[in-house]
């Protein structure tokens, strides 16, 4: 038997990278999905992804939504009830940065960051909290960062929303907890994505690989294979946590 078969997620930021593989390793595993991404220029990869996924033998449906808007997530999440008749894991994934030292930072790039890789992240779990409750099960993944944890110049508002995103975690965890819910966090170091292509080669990404003991940057595989862990019965007595995927970098 699958691991995730009979179940439905949701993963947001899901056109490309991580999300994208989350998408994959969940559909592999049995999983119906569904998952959202925000901008008309993913839409063609989006819907590629969602035939992919369909061609796996599993329900797939891609969705236009901005998570960081609670309005367009209460309606992605009661249409994916009225869809699939279900929610089981929810994988909080949407992410952006705008890096710039503080002194240079403006208050609209502080918001925009905030808006889209914290507020999302309380968007979505708003919304799949209450089927989940009735359900009395339920899996809610959160996309920290290891720059939540250590902090990095030039990344203040990055860092302070990936930091939120633990503490928002431990307290979902608490809350939920009697009720078979189970909430973590991950936090990924540098990873092989489109955000981080220009670090694949030469010295700066020598300089950031010389740092990480294990030597490489993550593939979103890495990522992707944490994230199914912890969505399935596999991590069934985890709660509350945030697991590093970062080659040892924050050791």
């Amino acid at each position: 038997m699958k691991l995730l078969e009979k179940k439905v997620a949701i993963v947001t930021g899901a056109a490309r990278g991580i999300g994208e593989a989350i998408v994959l390793k969940f559909a592999e595993q049995g999983a119906d999905v569904a998952f959202s991404y925000v901008s008309d220029s993913s839409a063609e990869k989006a819907k590629a992804l969602e035939a992919k996924i369909i061609a796996m033998g599993v329900r797939a449906k891609a969705y236009q939504s901005n998570a960081g808007d609670f309005a367009q997530c209460e309606f992605l999440v009661n249409d994916v009830l009225k869809e699939f008749g279900q929610i089981d894991i929810c994988v909080n994934n949407a992410g952006i940065s705008k890096d710039n030292l503080l002194l240079r930072m403006t208050p609209e790039q502080w918001d925009e960051v905030m808006q889209v890789n914290l507020k999302s992240v309380f968007n979505m779990t708003k919304q799949v909290i209450r089927p989940m409750m009735k359900a009395k099960t339920g899996a809610i993944i959160n996309m920290s960062s290891v720059i939540g944890e250590m902090g990095n110049a030039g990344q203040s508002s990055y860092a302070a929303s990936k930091a939120g995103i633990i503490g928002f975690t431990k307290s979902v965890a608490k809350e939920l907890g009697s009720r078979n819910i189970r909430c973590n966090a991950i936090a990924p170091g540098f990873v092989e994505t489109d955000m981080t292509s220009y670090l694949k080669e030469g010295e700066a990404a020598d300089k950031y690989k010389a740092g990480i003991p294990l030597g490489r940057f993550a593939t979103a595989e890495d990522i992707a294979n944490v994230t199914l862990f912890l969505a399935s019965e596999m991590g069934a007595y985890i709660t509350g946590q945030t697991i590093s995927v970062c080659g040892g970098l924050n050791i």
